[in-house]
């Protein structure tokens, strides 16, 4: 899915490899913070959960989303749709019954991601 174009674009938010707004110097998305501040979380809340950003950079994504936001609302519904996907791999790939989930949830516990 192709993402919209910047119509305006802002200096503290630049485009990934993908397309998605992130903050500059961070890998903090905008669609995140926008979805958030969308739900009612204030301002404040997201400068305590995000200190290193800074008010001029929250403020800055909060903007470029609003002037930009046919392309967040896109990154937000393919954020979405991957997410809807990597739920239904990981559903169909689950054990059915207890003893079937105690054997993957062992096995699981003794392979190490490194090892081959």
């Amino acid at each position: 899915m192709s993402l919209p174009p910047v119509r305006i674009p802002h200096p503290h938010v630049f485009l990934d490899e993908t397309g998605s707004p992130l903050i500059e110097g961070t890998r903090v998305p905008v669609r995140r913070l926008f979805s958030w501040h969308r739900q009612g979380t204030t301002v404040e809340t997201l400068l305590r959960r995000y200190p290193q950003l800074g008010p001029a950079r929250i403020f800055d994504a909060l903007a470029f989303a609003y002037d930009n936001l046919d392309l967040v609302t896109a990154d937000l519904v393919r954020e979405r749709e991957a997410l809807a996907r990597e739920t239904e791999v990981q559903q169909e790939a689950a054990p059915q019954d207890k003893k079937q989930r105690a054997a993957a949830a062992t096995a699981a516990q003794r392979k190490l991601p490194f090892e081959k």
